[in-house]
């Protein structure tokens, strides 16, 4: 019997007592762990599932054994012509777990701190908390538009000249009322 099942992004091939070095799981050793996410089962008898994209009710219990470090990786950057370099080593962490049962889930699913850590009304207090910020913001735009107004009050000497233009126009409207009021007025006279 065995399986295909994804750890921490990585695919690995188990069979039950087989020992793997995976990336590194947030648990002490000698504590069991779960994967759930099991992508193909082959059982004893040759019968296989394959997932859609995950078998449905299927788990891969597993022991974690140790922690370790992997050989030191260089990694060294260079810009020719320029003077830059610069040298790194790096060492990716690992966790050596034994596989013990293939089947139904029976190991609770680790958990991660970050999402342990914090409940759903926290984060709903900070969403609300997010818009009471904008809305001070909003507020704090409002002195702005205010800003705007007091331009249009420095503005007056445009106005200003509107006002001496506005004679000009108004003489024009007279002239032209005048103007109808003649026709008018030799309409009327011919009607006499």
């Amino acid at each position: 019997m065995y399986a295909i099942v994804e750890i921490s992004g990585k695919q690995f091939r188990v069979q039950k007592d087989m020992r793997l070095r995976v990336p590194q799981q947030e648990s002490e050793p000698g504590k069991k762990i779960g994967f759930d996410r099991v992508l193909l089962v082959e059982d004893d008898k040759g019968n296989t599932t394959i997932g859609n994209p995950l078998v449905k009710n299927t788990q891969v219990a597993a022991t974690v054994i140790e922690h370790g470090r992997d050989k030191k990786v260089i990694v060294f950057k260079k810009k020719r012509r320029k003077g830059y370099q610069k040298k790194q080593g790096h060492r990716q962490g690992y966790s050596v777990i034994e596989i013990n049962t293939i089947g139904a889930p029976t190991v609770k699913m680790p958990v991660p701190a970050a999402k342990a850590s914090a409940p759903a009304a926290k984060k709903e207090v900070k969403i609300t908390k997010k818009a009471a910020v904008k809305k001070t913001t909003t507020v704090a735009a409002k002195p702005k538009t205010a800003g705007t107004k007091t331009t249009a009050a420095k503005s007056k000497k445009p106005v200003a000249k509107t006002a001496k233009t506005a004679p000009k126009t108004a003489s024009k409207k007279t002239e032209s009322t005048a103007a109808t009021k003649k026709p008018a007025a030799k309409k009327e006279a011919k009607e006499e």
